[in-house]
């Protein structure tokens, strides 16, 4: 008797889609920790996790991140501008010499037109493809960008609204994409989602709106280097971390972002790998400072911060994790010598919030805007458990509003002062700190209060906003670095946020991937990944 016989036709069917996938021999299926597939337009939402997946890999930017190396920290190189420089006359106006030769997904050529038709959908509203939700997710990111034109078919010029020596990192989230494919569209941004084009390494192949999104290499992307090794990469949004662990020991898929942390001794004796490394990402507390929060004490934040037993949560992630002291890493060039140690000291925690007025008779009461999953927010339910227990010991009421993480996000582009956000004393939101700009100013300028940046809490020190000034119009590396430490120091040491722990950037991985390079970045790169056959 034939071996079809015996078999089950869904056995069957499993054993001939497998066959498939063998033949390809490169379908890399991972499960994100995002609860929707990413909109790809260029303006990718669900964070930064939504960039690294329906960002970077169908659209290039100006200037992209290096993630080639696992072992040093990534840097900016040239991605679709070979150049960029001040101009000789204004430090405010930057030149960007864009790269020749390049093509779109749909076969029309990159140049200094399509840069201009991006500016303008984010910034004029009166232009034809302005979209208000590709406004809404490109200005906080974007937003020093005050003017800009065309010099020839690839040189163009953008003017800053000050003088700003790290306009080049928001460069890094200008993706590009093709003015002609949203024409071919009939002017339409849903329709353009649908059928994206990009200049990237991947194009998108398939799209089964909330459930899954196939994509293919590019075989005519412009840096052979980072061709796909891949002939298929299959992304599935599975925001509960259980779920995504229970698909990679299923085989269900072959990667996944932040594993359940109680299954990695499971997992490694599985045989996956465990993939985690020194990453520029802080998981904190973002606190509104604006009068009427207990967070304006500055007594409160520091009681707040010496409630939380760092260690502990750790240990509750198994390893997945380090303790934060500070918005930076200790030993980073910015980090400076803060007089404020953040550590567990329960006692001196309790006896700031007596010396604030509180107490059991008049218990401090705080509410935290947190997520239920989604892009670096790491495993939020859990550890938000763990601190409002530490809480509880030192006397503190904390309780949470939960939101899905785009709504989170929503609230956050609100701000401490939004209507919306009345009776909200801080959000959750973990903060990648891979430059000057992300790191620290777009949370402590006063010009980057919402809706024009991401300084939620409404923070404008003396001493820092100057320094800020200064610090912007140095275009000295190491006075820079200076400048970085005197900032880091001052936030620090006012207790500006609640810092629990920095990422590792946690991924657990079937043993058949193969070339994974794992970059201190958020961002992933996928082209050099294959499928051992």
């Amino acid at each position: 008797m034939s071996l079809k016989k015996l078999l089950p036709f869904s056995l069957m069917g499993a054993m001939l889609i497998c066959s498939q996938w063998a033949q390809a021999g490169g379908t890399l299926r991972i499960a994100m920790t995002l609860a929707d597939i990413p909109v790809m337009d260029g303006a990718p939402d669900q964070g930064t996790e939504g960039v690294s997946f329906g960002g970077y890999t169908v659209f290039d930017p100006l200037i992209e991140w290096d993630l080639s190396k696992s072992d040093a920290a990534s840097v900016l190189r040239p991605g679709l501008a070979t150049k960029w420089y001040i101009s000789p006359e204004d430090n405010s106006h930057w030149i960007f010499e864009l790269r020749k030769g390049v093509k779109f997904h749909d076969g029309s050529d990159f140049n200094a037109d399509a840069v201009i038709f991006n500016l303008e959908r984010v910034f004029n509203k009166d232009f034809p493809a302005y979209d208000v939700s590709i406004q809404k997710q490109m200005v906080p990111y974007i937003n020093d960008v005050k003017s800009w034109k065309k010099l020839d078919d690839y040189k163009i010029e953008i003017e800053t609204k000050k003088v700003d020596a790290f306009f080049p990192y928001q460069m890094t989230r200008l993706l590009i994409a093709s003015p002609a494919q949203w024409e071919k569209m009939g002017k339409s941004w849903p329709q353009f989602r649908q059928h994206p084009s990009g200049t990237g390494p991947w194009k998108l192949d398939k799209l089964i709106p909330h459930q899954e999104a196939d994509l293919v290499p590019n075989k005519d992307y412009w840096d052979k280097a980072r061709e796909p090794k891949l002939d298929r990469l299959v992304l599935l949004p599975i925001p509960e971390p259980s779920a995504r662990t229970a698909a990679l020991l299923s085989g269900t898929v072959d990667w996944i972002e932040s594993p359940a942390p109680d299954t990695v001794d499971r997992l490694k004796k599985s045989g996956m790998v465990i993939s985690t490394n020194t990453i520029p990402h802080v998981w904190p507390y973002t606190v509104s400072v604006l009068p009427g929060s207990p967070f304006a004490d500055i007594r409160v934040r520091k009681a707040v911060n010496l409630g939380i037993d760092r260690d502990g949560m750790v240990q509750l992630l198994h390893g997945l994790a380090t303790p934060a002291t500070a918005q930076m890493a200790e030993g980073n060039p910015w980090y400076g010598n803060p007089s404020f140690k953040i550590k567990y000291d329960p006692e001196e925690a309790k006896r700031l919030l007596k010396e604030a007025g509180y107490g059991p008779d008049h218990p401090l009461k705080l509410k935290i805007a947190i997520s239920t999953s989604g892009s670096g927010q790491m495993y939020p339910l859990m550890m938000n458990e763990f601190i409002q227990e530490d809480m509880r010991k030192i006397g503190v009421d904390l309780q949470f509003d939960v939101f899905e993480w785009e709504a989170l996000r929503g609230r956050r582009r609100g701000g401490a002062a939004a209507p919306e956000n009345k009776g909200i004393d801080g959000i959750n939101n973990s903060w990648s700190t891979t430059d000057p700009y992300y790191a620290l100013i777009r949370y402590l300028d006063p010009k980057e209060v919402p809706p024009e940046g991401t300084n939620w809490g409404g923070i404008n020190d003396p001493v820092i906003t100057p320094l800020i000034r200064q610090v912007q119009g140095e275009f000295d590396p190491a006075k820079q670095d200076k400048l970085l430490a005197q900032i880091h120091t001052r936030f620090v040491d006012q207790a500006y946020f609640i810092w629990v722990v920095h990422d590792v950037g946690s991924r657990a991985m079937s043993p058949n991937v193969q070339g994974y390079v794992h970059a201190q970045s958020w961002y992933s790169d996928y082209s050099p990944v294959s499928m051992k056959q």
